[in-house]
């Protein structure tokens, strides 16, 4: 799979996602995709102050993005990184 392949299929993933995110008014965003096995998020809304964000973030988007990509290894958010 091509970086270029990569990318959108984890753009399908995150499209996958972002209802369930939405409905709690919370949103996330693609932020890079290292070396093509890390993929740094941004949560965004609702989502950044959600004590429950790290099990979303581990059991709902990076599952839902191993589906479409099963070589990514990890996905972190960076809400927080300036």
């Amino acid at each position: 799979m091509t970086s270029e392949e990569i990318r959108l299929n984890v753009e399908k993933a995150l499209d996958e996602i972002r209802p369930f995110l939405e409905s709690d008014g919370g949103n996330i965003s693609l932020v890079s995709i290292d070396e093509d096995k890390l993929v740094k998020v941004r949560l965004e809304g609702a989502c950044v102050g959600c004590s429950v964000n790290q099990m979303t973030l581990k059991s709902g988007v990076e599952m839902t993005i191993k589906k479409y990509v099963p070589q990514i290894e990890q996905v972190v958010d960076v809400s927080n990184i300036a």
